[in-house]
């Protein structure tokens, strides 16, 4: 299961779509237009993104531009068009785009790009998570998450799960604070480490960290607001 989001102002396309994604296990998000898109993206990452081109308010080329520009291109994004020309499908891929479907959109066609779209994104996503792993140094500056990973040699109560793959950082398992920290302090840290870690290791996905966190979405957002963790910030650094 994965969580995509389409961006077509047609209601029709985003109908299809959604259904034809939803009978195939995953959650979809739509957006009619380029605002929606950026509230969508703005409240987390999406696993793959479906981006119409031609649209009222904003067209799906500049949209995609603001996010490569902002750091906010984090996640795989198909390009949907009926009447783009190759120069605008170059274009497109020459900015980040991972793939381009000419409407009207072969079901076929759709679902294996849909497919290579999220295999391109766990990719991407194991990738910075084994860099981030091997770095040999962490500045303050990082979070919290990636020091608790550093203290890996020196914990005698890290567990390896069996069932973890072995790219994984086993910082789910580790966690090392000073005990002279006050009591509140302390479980802030720890708190911080916690949603920072599954926040990175979901993608910045806020519905699957809710999901593996045990919380609601409202709950989870005020949680993160509460201990100044910021999402979009935070899997920028970590991608």
């Amino acid at each position: 299961m994965a969580n995509i989001l389409v961006v077509d102002d047609e209601m029709g396309i985003r109908e299809l779509l959604s259904e034809i994604l939803g009978d195939e296990g995953h959650v979809v998000t739509v957006a009619e237009n380029a605002q929606q898109a950026r509230e969508a993206r703005t409240g987390g990452t999406p696993d793959l993104v479906l981006l119409d081109i031609w649209m009222p308010d904003t067209d799906g080329v500049t949209l995609l531009k603001e996010w490569q520009r902002d750091g906010l291109l984090t996640m795989p994004v198909i390009m949907m068009s009926g009447h783009a020309t190759i120069d605008t499908a170059v274009e497109a891929t020459r900015i980040g785009a991972l793939n381009f479907l000419e409407k009207p959109i072969a079901l076929q066609k759709l679902l294996k790009a849909v497919q290579q779209g999220l295999t391109r994104g766990q990719e991407i996503v194991r990738s910075a998570m084994f860099h981030a792993h091997a770095r040999p140094m962490h500045t303050a500056a990082e979070p919290a998450a990636m020091h608790a990973m550093a203290s890996v040699a020196s914990m005698p109560t890290a567990v390896n799960h069996p069932a973890m793959p072995s790219a994984m950082p086993q910082a789910e398992h580790i966690f090392s604070v000073s005990f002279d920290m006050p009591l509140r302090e302390a479980r802030d840290a720890f708190e911080r480490a916690y949603f920072e870690y599954h926040l990175v290791r979901e993608s910045g996905s806020m519905t699957r960290v809710a999901e593996r966190t045990g919380l609601e979405r409202t709950h989870l957002y005020r949680k993160l607001k509460q201990l100044g963790v910021e999402p979009g910030k935070l899997f920028k650094k970590g991608g």
